[in-house]
């Protein structure tokens, strides 16, 4: 599989490409508000016995629902590229993303005994949500010139975070309450629906919320944005597709730019998703912050990763998507390295004195943290889709972004199985993090033998 030349001039109309990228518009809360900020801390902290317990099962989960991404979305993403069209694809998926969501609404406090079922309901949702993205990215290249590409990427991802941004500011302001018990939000009101009358009801909330946000503005691009037309019958589709899918990877060895891109972007995106995946329950139980603070660092993070995407996107129209993708990486294991070295007694490893109920030295260092991840994943996430469109072949595009998606998930489970491993060998959340830099540095290392489409900036 090699770059193809795609200059010629896309035709599609605008409210099609703002369709497509308001697909990140819909399933980033699930990211904000379920994977990073509110739902993982709650799960942790009140579902799951304990929260050294809580980060344990939440590692495994994901780590499954990893392993079963990473071995099945390029064989879709093959055989939709066979038979055409991908919405199909997409509404599948967005009904598993959709009733996983919802179902989290039953996670009560101690579990009910429905822990594991609350943690399978999760996994599917992932699951859905990462399979119906695989078929969104695949579009992109259908949608504008090689020269826009990556404004057009990082619009998306920045349109993404103003999302969720938009839905943490609606649960902190109006369903989730200030500090338990205390019936009213940081706006000073009741939460909405009577949910301080239910017990722990505004993160429980949270779930259906991210389904039904997500089922709305996912609408247009199902209305508006163009899709690939049918070419041939499902059957025969299925057999060629896997039939494209064992030669390609057969070859991969042989393509080393790609080889070596989707080996680099699987060890950097997997330390990223462990990142945000365990951030918020590291905060919730290293530094015992409360669903108001980590709410107030989930708004600072995803504007910051909303200026850190819209900038990114231009840079790397200017400078190419692989030096974006390397500063990022950098300014990551910096940030991994500091929060390591940081709990509510030292900063960098320096005794510091806390300040309860106030912004103690740990806290100010960890928002500072905060606002670099979210510059750095929002520019970090914009470039490696360009920078994967800039390996594929247009013809097998889905299929490419499905290998992207196995890159990405292939050792999807090793954060979340180290994180675990490593909490529970040393009882400490602490020190549970500290795999990510490794991961973060095995991805920079295979960055310099990634080619790129040189386009002209302007």
């Amino acid at each position: 599989m090699a770059g193809g030349d795609s200059e010629a001039v896309k035709t599609v109309p605008k409210r099609g490409i703002y369709s497509w990228m308001l697909f990140d518009w819909a399933a980033q809360p699930f990211h904000t508000l379920l994977i990073t900020f509110i739902f993982s801390r709650y799960f942790a902290a009140e579902v799951a016995p304990d929260p050294e317990t809580g980060q344990i099962w939440w590692g495994w989960m994901l780590a499954i629902a990893g392993v079963l991404i990473a071995f099945t979305s390029p064989v879709f993403g093959s055989i939709a590229d066979a038979t055409g069209p991908r919405k199909p694809w997409m509404v599948v998926f967005s009904v598993l993303a959709i009733g996983g969501s919802l179902f989290l609404w039953f996670a009560v406090p101690g579990g009910g005994g429905l822990t594991l079922w609350i943690l399978v309901s999760f996994g599917v949702a992932l699951i859905g949500l990462e399979f119906a993205t695989v078929f969104n990215n695949a579009v992109m290249p259908d949608l504008v010139s090689r020269e826009e590409l990556g404004r057009l990427s990082g619009n998306g991802w920045a349109l993404g975070y103003v999302g969720g941004v938009v839905s943490l500011i609606i649960v902190l302001t109006l369903m989730v309450e200030s500090s338990p018990g205390s019936g009213q939000t940081i706006a000073g009101i009741a939460p909405i629906f009577g949910l301080d009358q239910i017990e722990r009801g505004g993160e429980r909330a949270v779930g259906p919320l991210t389904g039904l946000w997500y089922l709305v503005f996912v609408l247009p691009f199902f209305l508006f944005t163009p899709d690939t037309k049918k070419s041939i019958r499902v059957a025969g589709a299925m057999q060629q597709g896997l039939r494209e899918l064992a030669t390609t990877i057969k070859q991969l060895p042989q393509n080393r730019s790609l080889f070596a891109y989707l080996g680099s972007s699987m060890f950097y995106r997997d330390a990223l998703n462990g990142l945000f995946g365990f951030g918020g329950i590291y905060a919730g139980g290293v530094l015992q912050w409360g669903a108001t603070q980590l709410g107030l660092f989930g708004i600072l993070t995803a504007v910051a990763g909303t200026l850190g995407a819209w900038l990114g996107g231009r840079l790397d129209d200017r400078f190419g998507p692989k030096r974006v993708v390397t500063t990022s990486i950098l300014l990551l294991i910096v940030v991994c390295t500091i929060i390591v070295t940081t709990d509510r007694n030292m900063v960098l490893l320096i005794p510091v004195t806390d300040v309860p109920g106030g912004f103690a030295p740990a806290d100010i260092t960890f928002y500072f943290c905060g606002a670099l991840i979210g510059a750095c994943a929002g520019s970090l996430q914009a470039a490696s889709r360009t920078l994967m469109a800039d390996q594929a072949d247009e013809d097998n595009m889905t299929e490419a972004f499905g290998l992207y998606a196995l890159s990405g998930k292939a050792s999807a489970f090793l954060a979340p199985a180290l994180i675990a491993l490593a909490t529970d060998i040393s009882g400490d959340q602490r020190i549970g993090i500290m795999p990510l830099i490794p991961l973060f540095v095995i991805g920079l290392l295979l960055l310099p033998m990634v080619k790129e489409r040189r386009v002209k900036s302007g």
